[in-house]
């Protein structure tokens, strides 16, 4: 079994290098483009069709689905490309490293297309979901045990936390289902407050180390310092801090939450946009610049499903 992952792994990569050497780039930044612009074309010409029904700021929330999905696919390419360095993520004790990687890799980019076109779009959305809710348990946390003073292990493990939620969430709502097709019976409200926790505790953690460590990268709190070079870099973490915090507190105590989770997706979008992007623009064959674009895109995805599979707020009555 060893000698035959082997070996498909050697003519994976044969196959996958060769398909990049005519365009001069690398073949891991290579194959994260190809899987991203196939994603955003499909992706676009299904909503395409979703986008006039919605109304005033509820038009972002057909695109929280692609913002979603376009990095599950970039992030399941990567499984195919840089195999080995993945498989020193599994734990020791799990046996076929490399058959795992594989296998999670195929995974994501199926549920990527599944989610995009929303075919059997709440079976993959629950499997994602339940995926990373099982890398939080299984890596994460274990790494957070072992060195409890770093914080950038807890914003780690949170993140693949709010990756989690707003997959379950998705897989919960009525959106996740085709039009015609009847929606199945709501969970109970319990269960249905999982995602909100999910994403709420990492918002109200994240928006603290914004204000107590601005000169990092906001949205997720990883270790890279903001380029001098961003105009305003400083006053953006603040500022983003404050509405991960207001946010938060309103996804946890359940006031507001639709409004405060769109607000938080529009806010780390804005981010994604202001920040990473240049840097992307700056050096666009870089992988840990492809990675940390894609990354923010994914919490602003799993923010914004959130908030689309959430009751939308009552008007309030004019006097």
């Amino acid at each position: 079994m060893q000698n035959l992952l082997y070996c498909f792994q050697q003519f994976a990569v044969i196959v996958l290098a060769l398909a990049a050497v005519p365009f001069g780039i690398p073949m891991t930044a290579f194959w994260i483009y190809v899987c991203a612009s196939v994603l955003c074309i499909i992706g676009l010409i299904k909503i395409s069709g979703e986008l006039p029904q919605e109304h005033g700021v509820d038009k972002i929330m057909p695109l929280g689905r692609l913002f979603f999905a376009i990095p599950m696919a970039v992030f399941g390419s990567e499984h195919f490309t840089l195999t080995a360095d993945i498989a020193t993520l599994v734990p020791r004790w799990i046996p076929a490293h490399t058959f795992w990687v594989y296998l999670v890799g195929l995974a994501f980019i199926c549920a990527a297309l599944s989610i995009a076109v929303l075919v059997q779009t709440r079976l993959a959305a629950a499997l994602v979901g339940m995926t990373l809710l099982i890398f939080v348990f299984v890596m994460d946390l274990p790494a957070v045990v072992a060195n409890p003073s770093n914080r950038f292990s807890w914003a780690l493990a949170l993140r693949e936390l709010a990756f989690s939620g707003g997959a379950l969430a998705f897989a919960m709502s009525p959106g996740s289902t085709r039009p015609r097709q009847p929606s199945p019976a709501q969970p109970i409200a319990a269960l249905a407050a999982f995602p909100r926790f999910f994403v709420g505790i990492p918002s109200l953690f994240y928006g603290v180390e914004h204000l107590l460590h601005p000169e990092y990268v906001p949205g997720v709190p990883l270790q890279k310092l903001t380029p001098e070079w961003i105009p305003g870099r400083l006053f953006l973490s603040y500022f983003v801090g404050i509405i991960l915090i207001l946010a938060g507190v309103c996804l946890l105590v359940n006031k507001k939450a639709r409004t405060a989770a769109t607000t938080l997706g529009l806010t780390i979008l804005l981010t994604a946009l202001w920040i990473y992007l240049p840097m992307l623009l700056l050096a666009p064959t870089d992988v840990v610049a492809l990675n940390y674009f894609f990354d923010t895109l994914l919490f602003c995805g799993s923010i914004l499903l959130l908030a689309n599979a959430m009751d939308k707020e009552p008007a309030v009555p004019r006097s």
